[in-house]
């Protein structure tokens, strides 16, 4: 595409040794190692407060997510940006990005927990200085997925497209996992058992 390659261009004027060191650390913080590690923490925090369909859900939708990227991967078999401009050694398919849509279904899942856990009257009690925090940490979400979706980018490891597909891919699968367990925590027959 047209604007693929276009930004790919104007990603190569502004490439500088720092800002590639600085971008390769945060795509890093997007990767699959670092992924695993930020579910891991979150679901084990999650169960270990009771909180069942909330690790669940973002345990569920991730490990899924995986086998879902994967198979998006095989079946459009895109190629990925050229060898020259990639700074980053990649062996699987180009579309969707897997670090785009591995973040986006992270963050949807856990500002769905957010959002669930802030109905408990634990929640409830908090100070408003205490829940102005909240807004900053969805902000603080969004830039984290933008800025690893950006940096394979930079790097060459995606185009634009495949970026953008990653995101959407991402919260798409998140929001069926959100809509799945919000229905079953619903149902009188399973209310019980999941949260």
């Amino acid at each position: 595409m047209q604007i693929d390659q276009s930004v790919l261009d104007s990603v190569l004027d502004i490439r500088t040794p720092w800002l590639t060191d600085v971008v390769t650390v945060i795509t890093n913080l997007g990767g699959t190692v670092a992924s695993w590690v930020i579910t891991s923490v979150i679901v084990l925090a999650l169960l270990a407060r009771r909180h069942r369909a909330e690790a669940l859900l973002v345990g569920g939708a991730m490990f899924t997510g995986q086998l879902v990227m994967s198979l998006l991967k095989l079946a459009f078999g895109r190629a990925r940006p050229p060898e020259p401009e990639r700074l980053v050694v990649e062996v699987t398919h180009s579309f969707p990005s897997g670090h785009a849509m591995m973040s986006s279904i992270l963050v949807c899942v856990v500002g769905a927990v957010i959002v669930r856990l802030a109905g408990s009257p634990a929640w409830s009690r908090r100070s408003a200085p205490d829940r102005w925090r909240t807004p900053m940490l969805f902000a603080g979400l969004a830039l984290w997925t933008l800025a690893i979706g950006l940096s394979r980018v930079y790097l060459g490891a995606h185009w634009l497209t495949d970026v953008i597909a990653g995101w959407l891919f991402g919260a798409a699968w998140a929001g069926l996992w959100i809509w799945a367990i919000d229905k079953s925590s619903r149902n009188p027959a399973t209310e019980g058992r999941l949260p």
